[in-house]
C-alpha cells in the first residue's frame, strides 16, 4: 500500500511502522525533547525515530533530505495543512506548528500569543545558544583552553539570562503567568541541561535563582514532560 510518506527519502532509512502518525526524528537533547514533550502534552499520535549522532546519521543523505541543516528535531506530519504531508525542522517552528495544529499551549488572545512567541524567541536566540557554549567551554573540549575568557563570557551571559528569567517569574506560575505554554517547553529543558548534563550549577550560582528552580521543579513534575524526556529511547 502506498502512503503519503513514501515520497520522503528519510522513510527509507527510518521506516515508519505507523505511517498515519506524525513522524519524529530526534534525540533526548534539550532541543530534541521540546518536540517530544509537546507531542506528549497534546496527545497527538506520533512515532519516534532515533537519529544516532554517534553514527553521524544526521549527515546521512536521508536525514539531510528532511533537514539540510543536519540538526534535530525534525518531523513529518502526514496530515499537514490541507491534508498534505508537512516536513518541518527547527524546534521553535515545530512548537508553534503543533501548538496551532492542536489549539493548545499557545494563547488565542493575540497579545498573549505574541508575548509567548517573544519568550520562545528569547530562548531560541539567547538562552539556548549561550548555555550550549557554556557547556562546551566547561565540560567538553573547551575546558582545555588556556584562555579562560570565552568561558567567563558565557558564564556571565548565562547568569544574566537566568537573572532575567528569575525576575520575570516572580509572582507567576509559568512564563506566561497561569498558562503553561510552548515558552516553558522551550526554556526549561535547557535549564535542566545546564545544571544536570553540563554540571554547571555551582559555576553559574544556580541556587541564587530560586524562582527558576521553583518553575523547573513544577515543569519536571508534569507526567507528559517526564515521558517526553525519554523519547526516543532507542
Amino acid at each position: 500500500m502506498n502512503h503519503a510518506l513514501d515520497n520522503f527519502p528519510i522513510t527509507r532509512k527510518w521506516q515508519p511502522r505507523h505511517p498515519e502518525r506524525l513522524q519524529l526524528y530526534s534525540l533526548t537533547t534539550p532541543n530534541g525533547v521540546k518536540a517530544s514533550i509537546i507531542l506528549e502534552e497534546t496527545g497527538l499520535p506520533y512515532e519516534a525515530h532515533r537519529v544516532d549522532f554517534g553514527q553521524n546519521e544526521q549527515f546521512s543523505p536521508e536525514f539531510l533530505s528532511l533537514n539540510p541543516n543536519n540538526k534535530i528535531p525534525a518531523i513529518i506530519d502526514p496530515d499537514g495543512p490541507g491534508g498534505r504531508p508537512l516536513p518541518l525542522f527547527e524546534s521553535g517552528a515545530i512548537l508553534i506548528y503543533l501548538a496551532e495544529k492542536t489549539g493548545q499551549l499557545l494563547p488565542a488572545d493575540p497579545a498573549a500569543r505574541y508575548q509567548t512567541l517573544q519568550w520562545l524567541m528569547w530562548q531560541m536566540g539567547g538562552l539556548g545558544p549561550m548555555f550550549g557554549q557554556l557547556g562546551f567551554f566547561h565540560k567538553f573540549a573547551g575546558k582545555d583552553y588556556e584562555d579562560k575568557r570565552p568561558l567567563g563570557r558565557y558564564v556571565a551571559e548565562s547568569q544574566r539570562l537566568l537573572r532575567v528569567l528569575d525576575g520575570h517569574l516572580k509572582g507567576r506560575q509559568w512564563i506566561m503567568g497561569d498558562d503553561y505554554t510552548i515558552a516553558d517547553i522551550a526554556t526549561f529543558p535547557w535549564v535542566r541541561n545546564l545544571i544536570g548534563f553540563y554540571e554547571a550549577r555551582e559555576l553559574v550560582g544556580f541556587d541564587e535563582f530560586r524562582e527558576v528552580q521553583r518553575v523547573l521543579d513544577a515543569f519536571l513534575a508534569r507526567p507528559a514532560v517526564q515521558r517526553g524526556l525519554q523519547v526516543p529511547m532507542t
